[in-house]
């Protein structure tokens, strides 16, 4: 049986997101509106930005104004964005997660990337890292090859566990000895698992989550890149606790 390492993309090796990248694209390039991003998105992006709400939040506007809003468009226009953003953008990954990929290569280990993020462009990032496999969420194109408005979501914790299940499946993988990071509560059936769940600069809600969950806590490392110092977090320090 095969180890594996599977990484989350978004926040765990990209340090951004690949949903934003593409979404700015798009409103560069005319396909969606700047009015679009200030009435819809920036609310909820000030909000996170100035620390009064969360990420996810924004992400979640973020995506949902995304798909409703490029149905209809033509794949190659699709692929075609997400080229320039590999182009453009695809080494700009955390230190801690890019080494971590590279020792899990030199031990032999397979390297998988499960994202929330469009799947033609997890794809390319995938491949631009050596991943020896990957998914993220589909859209779906009608005949024509333009986007029909459909997806199967990948950001979710149910179909995170669908996507592992697959690959061991797939690969005959031993997930006793394997590990996952990630950095949010979307994460959570990646850790439980395998044996060496590593929850990398971790959201708040991940470590609430934590917090209730003794048995998850007691296993997983916490990792914290900070500017270009790396953190390894006892589990006994994480709190979440507003500010006096």
């Amino acid at each position: 049986m095969k180890q594996v390492a599977f990484f989350d993309v978004d926040g765990t090796i990209y340090r951004d997101s690949l949903l934003i990248e593409i979404f700015k694209k798009f409103t560069k390039y005319g396909i969606l509106s700047e009015e679009m991003w200030v009435t819809k998105v920036k609310p909820a992006f000030d909000r996170w930005d100035n620390r009064k709400g969360s990420y996810e939040t924004y992400l979640n506007d973020l995506a949902e104004m995304y798909q409703e809003n490029i149905k209809g468009t033509d794949k190659h226009i699709i692929d075609y964005i997400s080229n320039q953003i590999i182009k453009e953008k695809a080494d700009r990954v955390y230190r801690y997660t890019r080494d971590r990929i590279k020792w899990h290569k030199d031990q032999g280990h397979l390297v998988i990337a499960i994202s929330g993020s469009p799947h033609i462009l997890v794809e390319k990032f995938a491949r631009h890292l050596e991943f020896d496999d990957y998914i993220g969420t589909k859209y779906h194109y009608d005949s024509d090859d333009h986007f029909n408005g459909e997806i199967e979501p990948m950001w979710d914790r149910d179909n995170k566990q669908k996507s592992i299940n697959y690959f061991k499946e797939k690969y005959d993988l031993d997930l006793s000895n394997s590990y996952a990071y990630g950095d949010t509560t979307g994460d959570i059936t990646m850790f439980e698992l395998v044996g060496n769940p590593i929850a990398f600069n971790p959201n708040a809600n991940l470590i609430n989550y934590l917090n209730k969950n003794d048995e998850l806590k007691n296993k997983i490392d916490m990792i914290v890149e900070r500017k270009d110092v790396i953190y390894n977090i006892p589990t006994k320090l994480m709190q979440n606790k507003p500010q006096k």
